[in-house]
């Protein structure tokens, strides 16, 4: 179990847990208005919107895979990124899709914590069940990174 308890430390150090490598995912994303999550920098770029909902995205889908379960039904249709805002930027549809990135985090968590570790070696796709998991922590890692670029660039084109 020592195994599956240093996976979730990944995860949770990545999603939401204070972490030696700076800002989380959760922690990229708290106190940002819907018009600061809807913001591009540029047409057809990806907005903070966007890769909150595909982090969610690929939570889901780590979890399917895990479980040995064929894709279900993700929050909205489609696959990998989602177009954000639908419509004008609302409060009410960020802290929403903020909410759907939570659950899906505490679906892989729950997932994984129930793991028999035997079965970190099964292979998924190209990729082992370690491998997936370690995979979803590095994602949320380097999207928080690209979050906190996002952050930065908007401040200095808005500002200025």
């Amino acid at each position: 179990m020592a195994e599956i308890a240093l996976l979730l430390e990944a995860l949770d150090q990545a999603y939401d847990r204070r972490a030696w490598h700076g800002t989380n995912l959760r922690g990229s994303l708290r106190g940002m208005s819907a018009e600061e999550a809807a913001w591009r920098p540029g047409p057809g770029r990806h907005n903070v919107w966007e890769l909150a909902l595909h982090a969610a995205y690929w939570k889901y889908v780590a979890s399917l895979r895990i479980r040995g379960e064929k894709r279900g039904s993700f929050a909205y249709p489609g696959s990998n990124f989602f177009e954000r805002p639908d419509g004008l930027p609302t409060e009410k549809s960020w802290k929403a899709d903020l909410v759907l990135l939570g659950q899906y985090h505490a679906q892989l968590r729950a997932t994984v914590a129930a793991l028999d570790p035997s079965k970190l070696e099964v292979k998924l796709n190209n990729w082992t069940v370690r491998q997936t998991i370690l995979g979803a922590a590095m994602h949320d890692t380097y999207h928080a990174g690209q979050i906190q670029l996002l952050k930065r660039l908007r401040e200095e084109t808005t500002w200025h």
